[in-house]
């Protein structure tokens, strides 16, 4: 089991990228996270697992939603803003909840879990909701505290082993770039297939279109260098959207969905067969 003593002082001080306090950075993050996922399904309820000090509780009590937030620590839960302690509780997210929530947010909490207990708190926040905005870490490994890292489609899987899919065409960057809306959903493998097999394809011109943009940048710079050597900013700018674009969700995306399109639709399968544009 989770030990909670971890996450103490120390570790709210040193572990999260930068000290976790309150202060207008945390709490500007986390309450735009509130708005925009307010303005994409309207809430109703919510409830965060896994909700440190609250900051995102706050965020949609501000703006109305009757949020609650559980967090494993105690000091956490101790450093909550008065105003909405009564809101947020010390326990386990792998105990049931005491009702269901319209929403349930789970933000870079099941990889602090050992995986046998991050699968049972998965399954327990998919009996209590239809709608999981939820992220993970896929590599960070150095952190003391990750004990249960995974690639997406680790997580993809367990989800829809709850009959839980991602939403396609939500975009949650803003959170973190892996970050995902998985939906309870009523799906057969043909529409599931055509769902990834469109939205691979999005991907696919997209990625094409940036490669071809790469191309057109690096001759470009081929032939100013070539003309005045005196544009070295400019070849270190086009250098740096070159990288930009390679780092790009876009580019990212295309990867998972092909490694998910070759699970669903083995190379010389039947259903690629059936799958497979007709010639006229």
């Amino acid at each position: 089991m989770t030990d909670s003593s971890l996450y103490d002082e120390y570790y709210y001080s040193h572990n999260c990228g930068r000290p976790y306090k309150r202060d207008e950075s945390w709490l500007s993050f986390f309450d735009q996270i509130a708005k925009r996922l307010i303005e994409q399904s309207e809430p109703k309820t919510v409830l965060d697992a896994g909700c440190a000090w609250g900051f995102l509780v706050e965020g949609f009590r501000n703006r109305g939603v009757d949020a609650f937030g559980i967090d494993i620590s105690e000091y956490a839960i101790q450093n909550v803003y008065p105003a909405i302690r009564e809101y947020c509780r010390v326990g386990s997210i792998t105990e049931p909840f005491p009702s269901r929530y319209d929403l349930i947010t789970c933000i870079e909490v099941l990889e602090h879990m050992p995986q046998a207990e991050a699968e049972k708190a998965l399954e327990n926040l998919c009996a209590h909701t239809d709608e999981v905005i939820f992220s993970s870490t896929p590599f960070d490994y150095k952190e003391a505290t990750h004990f249960n890292v995974h690639d997406p489609e680790y997580w993809a899987e367990q989800f829809a082993r709850h009959g839980f899919y991602r939403d396609l065409e939500s975009d949650l960057s803003y959170i973190t770039s892996w970050a995902v809306r998985f939906v309870r959903r009523k799906t057969t493998n043909l529409q599931l297939v055509r769902d990834y097999e469109r939205k691979f394809w999005q991907y696919k011109k997209e990625n094409f279109d940036l490669r071809q943009l790469s191309l057109d940048l690096q001759n470009s710079l081929k032939y100013e260098g070539a003309q005045n050597w005196k544009l070295n900013s400019q070849m270190q700018e086009l250098n740096s959207t070159l990288t930009e674009i390679h780092a790009s969700r876009a580019w990212k995306l295309i990867q998972w969905l092909w490694r998910i399109r070759l699970k669903l639709i083995p190379h010389g399968s039947r259903l690629e067969q059936i799958l497979r544009p007709k010639n006229k």
